[in-house]
This record gives C-alpha cells, structure tokens and sequence, in this order.
C-alpha cells in the first residue's frame, strides 16, 4: 500500500504511515484473517453466538433455540447457523464434536481462542453498554440536524 505523505496535512502523515505499515504487515486482501474476522464480527449473529457458546458447551439444536430466544432478529436458520459455526470452526474459533451415537450427537464449544475473542467482544459490548445514553443523545442531535 502505497502513501505519499504530501497528500496529507502534517499532524496526519505520521499516523497515516503507521496505519499504512500496520496494514501492510498484517494484510489487506479481503481474505485476510483480519479483515474476515471483523467482518463476521459485525455480522448480526457471530458475536451472539460467541457469547452464548463461552458460557459452556451446547449441541445444535440447543444453540438455536437459545440464540432465537436471545435475539431481536427472527429465529436463526438452522443453515445460517451451520455455516456461522463452520467459519467460526475453520478459523479456530469453535471445536466441534460429534458422537458415535445413532443419530450421532453434535455439540460445540469455543477454543481457548474462541474463548478470547468472545472476552473482547464482551468487553466491547460492555463499553458500548456503558455509553449507551451517550450515543443515544448522540444520534438525537444529529437526526435534528439533518431535519
């Protein structure tokens, strides 16, 4: 990724051409661990379901049906669910165990990854919480202005 600094007021260059090497390091290809990652984090149910699956193990059907409860969202497809808990699986983020019963039994749990990653999104979820009156008002100031 290419800056050229003249581009940009001074106080901007140097932070700029941080962000530039940082990006450059860790990669800025849409296939990037980086940039997958934080998407699906912003998804509307990867985060819930990282936050569900660190209070223990669940099978499928459990899973679905505490996340339909938990949810604003209409209940979660048991597809969408699927393909969540694949990508969160592939990226080593979730194990996934099956037994050797007939039918077998799924269940799944999060990594000590996972289990990570689902502590940071807590804690952004909590900060967002405690700023909620914040960036309500924030919004309500803005709406006027646009009005």
């Amino acid at each position: 990724m290419e800056i050229d600094p003249q581009d940009f007021a001074e106080p901007l260059r140097a932070g700029l051409a941080a962000l530039a090497a940082d990006m450059a390091v860790h990669g800025t290809r849409r296939d990037d661990p980086t940039r997958e990652v934080m998407a699906m984090l912003g998804d509307r149910w990867t985060m819930l379901i990282l936050q569900v699956l660190a209070i223990g193990t669940w099978r499928h059907a459990e899973l679905r049906r505490a996340l339909s409860r938990l949810s604003s969202e209409k209940a979660i497809a048991q597809k969408v669910l699927t393909m969540k808990l694949r990508a969160l699986e592939r990226d080593g983020f979730v194990t996934r165990h099956v037994t050797g019963d007939v039918p077998p039994r799924v269940s799944y749990e999060l990594t000590g990854m996972g289990c990570q990653l689902a502590e940071e999104g807590r804690r952004m979820i909590d900060w967002v919480n405690a700023r909620g009156a914040t960036i309500e008002e924030a919004r309500r100031t803005f709406d006027r202005a646009e009005d």
